[in-house]
């Protein structure tokens, strides 16, 4: 996939920060969607997306059991 999106979760990171979270998110949305900046007319989708992809990352991380198997 992207390669400069890092892993979010121990015992990678011992902290995950928000600027982690969209950071991440945003390098999945430029990945996805071919622009490094969308356009004045496609910024509110992407700006969405990046949004929407940064909270359901946390809630991922949020549910995420470190160890389980």
């Amino acid at each position: 996939m992207c390669r400069s999106i890092k892993t979010l979760r121990p015992p990678y990171v011992d902290e995950v920060g928000d600027d982690d979270v969209r950071a991440a998110a945003l390098q999945y949305v430029r990945k996805i969607s071919g622009f490094r900046a969308p356009s004045r007319a496609n910024t509110e989708a992407f700006d969405r997306a990046v949004a929407d992809v940064a909270a359901a990352t946390d809630a991922l991380l949020a549910d995420l059991r470190p160890g389980a198997r």
